[in-house]
């Protein structure tokens, strides 16, 4: 039977159910967000709250639930892909030891412990456990931290490139593998067959050998063709973390690796900053809906049971973070603030054990009590999380006596990873100003190049910037995401260099104003069409405006008066000998 897409608007009154669904969802998570935020609530509760009151629990107002995890699914494959683009894998590799030993022994050890100090709970005689396949996935759920609660708390802190920040995303993509590994192996606990676990990491490595060659290949010159075209780069990023991640599902790999793989084998390119800064938003808007449906997810307890198991789940999975993650961390050459800070940041239970535990219900190894007792425990982390995150330092001061102790002694913070040249100067844009700009830097100031900053998108002149050894970043100069993955915020001096009539959707005294919440410190230059202009842009927080009109008047003004005065000869003699070496000094845009 055809699909009539008028007869479906008509019967939801002119709307179809799946827009009616998203659209109830998204009201219900703004105006609690809004409500929330006021209260000074976490805005996760919100989005959870939305999802309840929406849900069975609530006013069951949604019709078509398959389809909102259908499309909330989504947020989580984004998210990997932009976890994989903000993956600077020479920084993992630079964690060394720590991480790798740390990533290969905390996920059986927690689980060991957890499982076993749950078997324990059960032989003491509370018959709430005892269960051996429940006691075992608790434990899962002390074992795994959240992907996505971490990064997005990270991402908002500016913190996925600091010490810390890469120690956590490092540790979750080694959950990532080990929870892999326990997929493979849950439909035969009863009897397990190493086959499908060499299946899913044989499938791994080739996606992740062939995507290599494929974008070091193939996709670079792809980008470098649609480059003047941002909105044309974001798509063909979306086709490239799609195309892997459906090639993924056809050799045992889940569409989620596929796009984490995808991320990582162009995170490197030019192209990540500009990728990050559009797919974030199309990302949260996915992840909004993703916990407005785990929100409804949450059923009505049947009593004080699950409750309390749930609470007994959270409290353990904090714990053990203290208790296993900081020890190890430590112990393979970390210093004991950030082995305390990975270890807050990590402290909730993931979505992936939601995952986890629907399967383990779907194969009879658990019943619904177990399964909302878990969601109950993700629930209850995840509002902790917010808070832990902002107090990971004053809970360092707190325990350094107690850590002390039990010999987890201060040895030295281990300094942040630099640029060897951070960018004191940055030239928003590269039009015929910043050509001129820069080749007189060249002229007079030539050891200032190697720490100057181009952000513009025209690839095709990049090359040429870096042979003359200035640093250059593809991405839109009004993105905030692409201004602060730059790290502007190191940049002694700012320069807004293309007039207004040549920016698309933005204006210079709409960039100063971002410019000046990113980088509250530095001096900003900006470029003003009209003389009314000039006001606006010092307004909005610059520093200094200039018409480029007005700077080659005042720098003609002396040629004019010495032509009207018959003093032409000696002035262009004078000028050449002041200024001559600036015609041999030729502009890249020449």
């Amino acid at each position: 039977m055809s699909f009539d897409p008028l007869l479906a608007l008509g019967a939801a009154g002119g709307v179809s159910p799946l827009v009616r669904d998203l659209g109830l969802c998204l009201v219900a998570a703004g105006i609690l967000s809004a409500l929330f935020v006021r209260l000074k609530i976490p805005a996760i509760a919100a989005l959870l709250g939305a999802g309840v009151v929406l849900g069975p629990a609530g006013l069951e107002a949604i019709g078509d639930r398959a389809s909102v995890d259908t499309i909330a699914n989504l947020g989580l494959t984004l998210l990997l892909f932009v976890i994989g683009l903000e993956v600077n894998l020479g920084s993992l590799l630079s964690s060394g030891r720590t991480l790798i030993v740390t990533g290969l022994v905390q996920v059986p050890l927690t689980l060991a412990i957890g499982t076993g100090l749950f078997l324990a709970i059960g032989a003491s005689g509370w018959s709430l456990f005892g269960n051996t396949y429940a006691d075992l996935y608790f434990g899962v759920a002390c074992t795994f931290s959240s992907t996505l609660l971490v990064v997005k708390y990270l991402h908002e802190r500016r913190a996925l490139d600091s010490v810390a920040g890469r120690l956590c995303i490092g540790l979750l993509i080694f959950q990532d593998v080990w929870a892999i590994i326990f997929l493979a192996l849950q439909p035969s606990f009863a009897d397990p067959s190493v086959m499908p676990i060499l299946k899913t990491f044989g499938g791994t490595a080739l996606l992740g050998l062939a995507a290599a060659l494929v974008a070091r290949f193939v996709l670079v010159h792809a980008f470098h063709v649609v480059a003047r075209s941002p909105e044309l780069v974001v798509t063909l990023a979306l086709a490239w973390c799609f195309g892997v991640g459906l090639a993924g599902t056809q050799i045992s790999v889940s569409m989620e690796m596929g796009a984490l793989i995808a991320g990582a084998t162009i995170a490197t390119s030019p192209f990540a900053y500009e990728v990050v800064a559009r797919v974030i938003y199309l990302r949260d808007f996915f992840v909004t809906l993703f916990f407005v449906g785990l929100g409804m997810s949450i059923p009505v307890p049947d009593g004080p049971d699950v409750l309390v198991i749930a609470a007994i789940i959270a409290v353990v999975a904090i714990a053990l973070r203290y208790v296993i993650f900081l020890p190890l961390l430590y112990a393979t050459g970390l210093d004991r603030r950030n082995a305390v800070a990975v270890s807050t940041k990590l402290a909730q239970v993931s979505e992936f054990c939601l995952v986890i535990l629907y399967l383990a219900a779907k194969l009879g190894q658990v019943d619904g009590m177990h399964v909302s007792a878990v969601i109950f425990a993700f629930v209850l982390t995840a509002l902790a999380t917010p808070f832990l995150f902002g107090m990971s330092d004053r809970l360092y001061l707190s325990l350094r006596g107690l850590l002390d102790k039990l010999g987890i002694r201060s040895r030295g913070v281990k300094p942040e990873a630099e640029s060897e040249n951070p960018p004191r100067l940055v030239l928003l844009g590269f039009h015929r100003v910043a050509s001129a700009l820069l080749a007189e830097i060249e002229r007079t100031e030539p050891e200032l190049v190697p720490e100057t900053m181009v952000i513009d998108i025209n690839s095709g002149l990049h090359e040429q910037l870096r042979q003359r050894g200035v640093q250059v970043v593809y991405g839109d100069m009004s993105s905030t995401e692409v201004l602060r993955h730059a790290g502007i915020d190191k940049a002694k001096v700012i320069v807004s260099t293309v007039p207004d009539t040549l920016l698309r959707g933005t204006s210079n005294a709409q960039i100063v104003r971002q410019l000046r919440q990113l980088a509250p410190d530095a001096v900003i230059i900006a470029c003003a069409d009209r003389a009314s202009d000039v006001k606006l842009v010092r307004d909005a927080g610059a520093d200094h405006a200039f018409r480029p009109p007005a700077e080659v008047a005042i720098g003609l003004v002396p040629a004019v008066i010495a032509g009207l005065e018959g003093t032409m000869p000696g002035f262009v003699e004078s000028y050449t000998e002041q200024h001559g070496a600036r015609a041999d000094h030729p502009e890249v845009l020449d």
